[in-house]
């Protein structure tokens, strides 16, 4: 077969000997870790804030009063998701880092078992017994604690835990997310300060799952409307507070 018929230009497959091209398969684990923490920062700045500033605006606070409250909770906020992602996320690299230790000491002292362990994982999933052992050594010779960290413990360079890039992108989306409620409420005059802020979220918590959804390939309908559900609930019930203690007060 001619080298022209054998290359794509521009694609990623090639034809293997045997006349086999392989399709390129689109999967998005690789984005876990960030996409996690950006729609989790965003979804929280955007039902958090609004929540806020309905429940102020609802105990008949001036105008003024609102928007610090809601100035207030967006920085707060942010800095909170920072910290709260960091300190869980950080949790789980210890663990991890523990695990990898306790793996590279089993591999220095206990080679042959941890071998062994290995093609059992193998062996337990189809594959005969001579064919397991010679997959793993080949694993082993290439990258032991890689192998093991995988295949035992679920653990790779896609889903390892990256504590200051799941705080940033935390505070960040948090902000961002925040922002948008913010401005609604600076914008709206009179009365309809609350319907403005109320519609505007719920707006952007549509869009937000949509998107989201579909950055992890997942239904988008059903992650909008599962996110605007929760964000009305919340402003619903934050609003119903803010008229029971502006009443009391």
């Amino acid at each position: 077969m001619p080298e022209s018929c054998t290359q794509m230009t521009g694609a990623l497959a090639t034809v293997d000997h045997d006349g086999y091209m392989p399709h390129k398969e689109m999967h998005r684990t690789h984005r876990i870790g960030w996409l996690r923490a950006a729609v989790l920062g965003a979804n929280d700045g955007i039902v958090s804030t609004a929540s806020l500033i309905i429940g102020v605006a609802a105990s008949n606070a001036s105008r003024s009063e609102v928007l610090i409250a809601g100035m207030a909770g967006l920085v707060a906020g942010a800095m909170s998701m920072a910290a709260g992602e960091y300190v869980s996320v950080s949790s789980q690299a210890d663990t991890e880092a523990a695990d990898l230790g306790r793996e590279r000491r089993e591999l220095r002292d206990e080679p042959e078992r941890e071998l062994e362990e290995l093609s059992a994982v193998y062996r337990d999933r189809g594959l005969d017994a001579d064919l397991a052992r010679r997959v793993a050594e080949g694993l082993t010779a290439q990258d032991a604690l890689g192998a093991h960290a995988r295949t035992e413990l679920g653990i790779s360079d896609m889903t390892a835990a990256r504590p200051v890039q799941a705080a940033f992108t935390s505070a960040g989306t948090f902000a961002a997310g925040a922002a948008l409620p913010l401005l609604a409420a600076v914008l709206a005059t009179g009365g309809v300060q609350i319907a403005i802020v109320a519609i505007t979220a719920l707006v952007f918590l549509a869009a937000l799952g949509a998107v989201g959804a579909r950055a992890g390939g997942a239904p988008v309908r059903a992650a909008a409307i599962r996110v605007t559900f929760w964000g009305a609930l919340a402003m619903g019930v934050t609003a119903l507070i803010g008229l029971l203690f502006g009443a009391v007060v």
